[in-house]
């Protein structure tokens, strides 16, 4: 057994580069500084991101995702058949999202969060249908 190495959220997010106009066009080459991997976690990792704008169409096909607000505000849709539910999250609060569930995040702000992500991870540009 390795011994367990306790993670700092709080200094992770500070290395962060804000991303202040996140697209569904953003690459991870011009968005990598916004986001860092704290840890490997069972069959994806925990990360933590920093940003404004809002975020292309994604699912988790093999998990549920957890998206936890550390600081700031967004709204996360999640898309059921044609119609898009929100839940809009402030600071500690948390959504789970189920296994396979088409989601995006608006975020007119900053907000810095934390997910734990089941990899791999699909993602659209587009709406799914």
């Amino acid at each position: 057994m390795t011994e367990p190495v306790p993670i700092s959220i709080h200094e992770t997010i500070e290395t962060l580069t804000f991303l202040p106009d996140r697209t569904p066009a953003s690459t991870g080459e011009g968005s990598a500084g916004a986001f860092a991997r704290l840890a490997a976690y069972r069959d994806g990792a925990i990360f933590v991101g920093h940003w404004a704008g809002h975020s292309e169409w994604e699912r988790h096909t093999v998990g549920d995702e957890i998206v936890f607000v550390i600081d700031g505000t967004t709204t996360i849709f999640f898309l059921d058949g044609e119609t898009e539910h929100p839940a809009t999250l402030g600071p500690g609060q948390l959504v789970v999202v189920p296994r396979s569930t088409w989601h995006r995040f608006e975020t007119p702000e900053a907000v810095k969060v934390l997910s734990v992500t089941p990899q791999s991870t699909v993602h659209t540009t587009d709406r799914p249908s």
